[in-house]
């Protein structure tokens, strides 16, 4: 009979030992680990579609773009290029900065809503071609508030013990999605990838009071209609472009506000920090309006919100690791400093974290 191991055990995983989660002396009790960001990392392709662009394509104008969502241009994949080709570039960016070989990732969880393929995962395929092998590794769908669900699960998985480092990515390619005819939806979205890696040490960020949750009556607001099994691929679902995201942009507006305003709050709640000691707010990049509104419930100024939505648009679930990434590299992020992330998308979802870099600690 095997024997069962006690919480003083180490025990392997995939030929890896791993460490466990603390035990408290005096109680016994189990004591839940910290987990840090310790590494980012990002990628965008090469080509840029500017809303100069747009306007020989659609009946739109960049006066028009531009005041009504904030963005600029955004950046295009080719044909030859998938989801996991971006992926890959953002892991070994954030490996590097993390200090990790591949050979050190004990999980890889992949956001993203349009994947190389139904199955298999971008998850197994990224973790393959960066020799990753024997580690768990999936996709998971939630809209553009994937990277933060993505960190929540990290968190739970160090906290608990169960693994040590975990990389978590938000990474898209909605423009192979994207409606081309349709004017209020093809200036919103680009393609990219971000990626953080999550481990149970500093220095980095801890990962703090968070919270998350859906909506699913309100799934209408922003849907691909077609291609799952409720509406198989046909030629009447190819003809009717049902195959590409459809979305309600004024109501969608309207429910994105509160969603973002309430899952920053309720994290830091949970966290037991006040607004008043936020530093930065890194937001989803869905539209400057959205933004601004967020950064307003928090009381913070202009130069306190991450913004980059100028440059790459929405990207779903890879705009807050994209724009993260950015602002760690830049030096924004540097400690102490309390960082709020929020997001809301298709789901409807919304998701919000807490971030804290303290003094004795930072990338």
């Amino acid at each position: 009979m095997t024997e069962s191991l006690g919480v003083n055990d180490t025990f392997p995983r995939g030929g890896r030992r791993l460490s466990d989660p603390a035990v408290n002396a005096v109680t016994g009790e189990l004591v839940g680990r910290k987990a840090y960001l310790v590494g980012t990392g990002h990628c965008v392709p090469d080509r840029v579609l500017t809303n100069k662009d747009l306007e020989q394509i659609v009946d739109t104008s960049d006066e028009w773009i531009t005041t009504r969502t904030g963005i600029k241009e955004r950046r295009i994949t080719n044909d030859q290029t998938s989801t996991s080709d971006l992926a890959i570039v953002a892991v070994e960016e954030a490996l590097e900065m993390a200090g990790w070989g591949p050979k050190d990732v004990d999980c890889m969880i992949v956001a993203t809503v349009t994947p190389d393929y139904i199955f298999p995962s971008t998850a197994a395929i990224v973790s393959d071609k960066l020799g990753m092998n024997n580690i768990p590794a999936y996709d998971f769908e939630a809209g553009c508030s994937g990277f933060i669900y993505g960190l929540i699960q990290a968190k739970c998985f160090i906290g608990s013990g169960m693994l040590d480092r975990v990389v978590v990515l938000g990474a898209e390619c909605l423009t192979k999605i994207t409606n081309w005819e349709d004017r209020t939806t093809c200036v919103l979205f680009g393609d990219g990838a971000g990626a953080a890696a999550i481990g149970p040490e500093g220095p980095g960020g801890e990962l703090g009071g968070w919270h998350w949750g859906s909506d699913g009556s309100l799934g209408d607001l922003l849907e691909l209609p077609a291609g799952g099994s409720r509406k198989p691929a046909s030629k009447e679902t190819v003809k009717a472009n049902e195959h590409t995201l459809r979305m309600k942009g004024n109501e969608t507006f309207k429910y994105a506000v509160r969603a973002m305003r309430d899952s920053c709050l309720k994290a830091l709640d949970m966290d037991g920090t006040p607004k008043s000691e936020v530093d930065l707010l890194v937001p989803h990049q869905a539209n400057y309006r959205i933004i601004d509104a967020t950064a307003r419930a928090l009381e913070l100024r202009p130069e306190q919100v991450y913004v980059n939505i100028d440059k790459y648009g929405n990207t779903s679930a890879a705009s807050i690791p994209m724009a993260l990434d950015e602002a760690v590299r830049k030096g924004e992020v540097t400690p102490p400093k309390n960082v709020v992330l929020a997001a809301f998308g298709a789901g409807l979802t919304w998701a919000g974290m807490l971030l804290k870099w303290k003094e004795e600690e930072g990338l």
